[in-house]
């Protein structure tokens, strides 16, 4: 019955690939389609609003620039919201200001798309910040990351320009978050998710205790949270809260929410690259390391903690652990396999509880960070992986090696190498950092192997720009707020500059005639070359830091 829930999902989503990513070729085409006579007039008056008369083609270096002063003035006013909250409306619970280093870590966990969360929504933020602070970079963050994807698309595929950033990021709001938003904050209301301004309810339990219940604008935020990658909750317990998902059918509506964009991307790219097998390799790669990682997972879960086994528990009673009974071992395993795939950081269970083994699958599909990735950045990591692996066969042939008619040299693969270490530098720099302090090792709740994977978790989460964390580690510290939002900030920039920088230089080659020589990259044969590269320099980078943590803590179970 778990099997057959979780293919369901998978097939509804391969229903939804085509006419998504095909919207979306038509929103960022710039080319005359029937969106138009509903979305330009207004996209027209947002141009004339902000006094931006200039839409031609920039060079990548400007639309560098404009996306890294967008996210720069937009973290600046979110900072003082945050710090002056308590004298800003719509706060009826009276909640203070955030601190100085949580207020850093907040807005540039939001405007990284991270969404890591060292504080409970229901006692942090009120309900000002949640709407204009938080829901406002929800989207925002979601819609920059869309563009450079877009971008960066425009540019290997010999576009005139990568495209201007201010007519991206608007597109990206008006026509594809803020109409899904809507949609799907009602039928989230229609199924039970709050959307209120009331104050938090105080109600007289049975025992004649007195109860306080959250509430909020929980079901706008909810929409957001997954169509976005954002995954930060409203409440503390994010998704494993039942106002936040309160049956199995929203759970499947924010499974498919937070995948069908990242899943609809490689499909677009195809059309822009004039070649629809161009999009379904990178497609079927991203899926077939998608279903090995969640299988790993499903299974590892149905077992159960090794160490219950031994003291002769029923094993589908120490699955559940962490996890809740109105989802099951299924639906918990999917939502945490999906939720690491996109960089979502949206949980319904708690990750800290996953078994060993369990652990190890949103551990390697954040250290990955290419399986369908969030807004954006599943694709253009794959695509680099794809320029890697089109390099290195070529090598072994003696060829110059070419990707969609143009050439791979020196300078686009050292800025690949760039955007390649940059992500595992900050990981496993920033852990062994942790480690090598008392800031860092106050911090781990648990001893050995599991603090270990704590420690790790949180900075791959971090670079990867999930969000989602092992709870029992105690992070709202000047230390953790600090050096997680460096790390962040770090995964976020270094590569998409680095990555659009390739795009900039791809779009000033000419191209190179095709002939019986050339590399092709639209056959299974590349397919399995793609996913071969992402493995081999996953594994190599990654897998001893994995026997140190999650693999180390099964064995000592058994």
């Amino acid at each position: 019955m778990g099997i057959l829930q979780i293919i369901v999902v998978i097939v509804i989503l391969l229903l939804l690939v085509k006419p998504v990513g095909t919207y979306m070729y038509h929103v960022f085409s710039n080319e005359s389609n029937r969106t138009d006579k509903w979305f330009a007039p207004v996209e027209k008056g947002v141009f004339r609003l902000s006094g931006l008369k200039n839409q031609d083609g920039m060079s990548w270096s400007k639309y560098v620039l404009s996306f890294v002063l967008t996210n720069v003035v937009l973290i600046v006013i979110s900072y003082f919201f945050l710090r002056l909250q308590h004298a800003l409306p719509l706060n009826p619970n009276g909640i203070g200001n955030m601190g100085e280093t949580l207020t850093f870590n907040t807005v540039v966990s939001f405007m990284t798309n991270t969404n890591l969360q060292h504080y409970s929504g229901e006692t942090g933020l009120s309900y000002f910040s949640q709407m204009v602070v938080i829901t406002m970079m929800m989207f925002t963050s979601a819609a920059s990351g869309l563009s450079v994807a877009v971008a960066f698309v425009r540019g290997i595929t010999g576009r005139k320009s990568v495209g201007n950033f201010f007519q991206d990021f608007i597109k990206a709001i008006i026509r594809i978050f803020i109409p899904l938003s809507l949609l799907l904050t009602l039928l989230f209301v229609a199924l039970h998710v709050p959307q209120t301004l009331k104050p938090t309810l105080e109600l007289t339990t049975l025992s004649g205790q007195t109860q306080q219940i959250a509430i909020g604008p929980i079901a706008s935020l909810e929409s957001i949270k997954h169509l976005g990658t954002n995954g930060g909750g409203f409440l503390g317990a994010n998704s494993a809260h039942p106002f936040e998902n309160p049956s199995p059918l929203t759970n499947v509506l924010e499974i498919l929410a937070m995948w069908v964009i990242a899943a609809a991307l490689p499909y677009m790219y195809g059309l822009f690259a004039k070649n629809k097998k161009q999009g379904w390799v990178i497609f079927t790669a991203m899926m077939a390391l998608f279903v090995v990682m969640l299988s790993f997972n499903y299974y590892a879960e149905t077992k159960g903690n090794p160490a219950i086994h031994a003291m002769g528990i029923n094993s589908a009673v120490g699955s559940m652990e962490g996890k809740e009974v109105r989802f099951g071992i299924a639906q918990s395993s999917l939502f945490t396999t999906v939720t690491t795939a996109a960089t979502t950081g949206s949980v319904n269970n708690m990750h800290d509880t996953l078994t060993p083994l369990g652990s190890i699958t949103p551990l390697a599909l954040m250290m990955l960070n290419n399986v369908f990735g969030g807004k954006g950045v599943g694709l253009v990591n794959m695509l680099m992986y794809a320029i890697l692996g089109v390099f290195l066969c070529g090598l072994m042939v003696g060829r110059t090696p070419e990707f969609l008619g143009r050439k791979i040299e020196a300078r686009e693969m050292k800025l690949i190498a760039i955007a390649i270490l940059i992500h595992p530098l900050i990981i496993l720099g920033s852990t062994a950092m942790a480690f090598l302090t008392n800031l860092g090792m106050g911090s781990i709740s648990n001893p050995g192997y599991h603090g270990m994977t704590q420690v790790l978790y949180e900075y791959v989460s971090s670079a990867a720009n999930n969000g989602s964390g092992f709870e029992g580690l105690v992070d709202n510290t000047p230390f953790w707020n600090i050096t997680t939002g460096i790390v962040m900030l770090l995964g976020r920039y270094v590569s998409i500059i680095a990555m659009l920088a390739v795009a900039g230089s791809m779009l000033r080659k000419k191209p190179v005639p095709e002939t019986i020589g050339t590399f092709r990259t639209d056959n299974g044969l590349f397919t399995g070359i793609l996913i071969g590269t992402v493995l081999i320099i996953g594994a190599l980078t990654f897998l001893p830091v994995i026997v140190l943590g999650p693999i180390a803590e099964y064995l000592t179970l058994r």
